[in-house]
């Protein structure tokens, strides 16, 4: 059974990973979850072997001790003498999330770990549903935080919230394109600007494709984000700087993300799912998924393309 398992533990999966919760930990919960499944087949049937055994031969009145041969179970293997066949079993972790955020969470076994690099190198976006509220301001841009100031914000519209948000945009696409290093004159930038492929070369600060707001009723307002190479805490900055470029003070009350490259809310586990099979099923699924989209968004001879489609092996842990 553990081997069999381990063979359908080989790629990337999503979690839903709910506020409160450091993402070690909901790796080390995944990480016990998969061996109790792994460790839980029926262990095969112990090898036999021959032994003499001393007893007693013959009648009530005529009993004599002889050695007589018997076939016995071999227990030098069995889980109860030596223990658990896997006793840890290492998951990747890709773009993570602080205790405070939730949403898709992305976990690598296997050559899924390598798979989690080639992920970072295609440097993809990830979609967020930011809350924020208005009139007030935090040491830390949370609502919970310390409260440091307080403001009106009567003259806050719609309209000027998404006068802000486009130029918001506006700015970061014009880092985006500095940042990918292109030459917009060239047939291939503009091929990769038609699908969408335009990312930056290597590191790059906190950049936002696209930003629109989703709901508006004073002082509460819900944007969707699209954004790479982000941090959340910059994200609730970024709340607080929209409140600044209003003419008051915003602070933000909830970060979720609801889509990191390829995986998306759809995708996501929910914590009752964190088990061998829920996590194998997902697996197998996202798999094909994953090839062809690794293949499309890393460029022919990108250092990280050569990882997108890895041997197949199973890992005792």
């Amino acid at each position: 059974m553990g081997s069999c398992a381990l063979a359908r533990l080989q790629g990337l999966f999503a979690v839903y990973k709910p506020p409160g919760l450091k993402w070690k930990h909901l790796r080390d919960t995944v990480e016990l979850q998969l061996l109790k499944g792994v460790n839980a087949g029926k262990p095969p049937a112990p090898e036999q072997r021959v032994r003499f055994l001393l007893g007693p031969v013959g009648s009530d009145e005529e009993k004599e001790l002889t050695l007589t041969a018997t076939s016995v179970p071999t227990l030098t293997n069995h889980p109860l003498v030596c223990g658990p066949a896997f006793t840890s079993l290492k998951v990747g972790v890709g773009h993570r999330l602080d205790a405070q955020a939730s949403g898709v969470l992305v976990l690598g076994v296997g050559h899924g770990r390598r798979l989690l690099t080639s992920m970072y190198n295609a440097h993809l976006t990830k979609d967020y549903t930011i809350r924020g509220l208005l009139g007030k301001a935090t040491d830390d841009f949370c609502e919970d935080g310390q409260l440091v100031e307080k403001s009106t914000y009567d003259h806050v519209t719609r309209e000027k919230l998404d006068r802000i948000l486009a130029l918001i945009q506006g700015s970061h696409q014009k880092a985006l394109v500095m940042y990918s290093n292109l030459d917009l004159q060239t047939q291939e930038a503009y091929d990769m600007a038609v699908r969408g492929l335009i990312r930056p070369m290597d590191k790059s600060p906190m950049l936002v494709t696209g930003i629109r707001c989703l709901y508006f009723a004073p002082p509460e307002f819900l944007m969707e984000v699209q954004c790479m190479h982000e941090t959340q805490k910059q994200l609730r900055r970024l709340v607080h700087e929209i409140g600044l470029e209003l003419k008051t003070t915003a602070v933000c009350s909830q970060v979720r993300r609801t889509r990191d490259g390829f995986f998306t809310l759809d995708d996501a586990l929910l914590r009752t799912q964190w088990d061998l099979h829920s996590i194998q099923d997902a697996i197998q699924a996202a798999a094909p998924r994953v090839a062809a989209q690794l293949e499309k968004s890393l460029r022919p001879g990108h250092p990280a393309a050569s990882m997108s489609r890895p041997a197949l092996g199973l890992q005792r842990a």
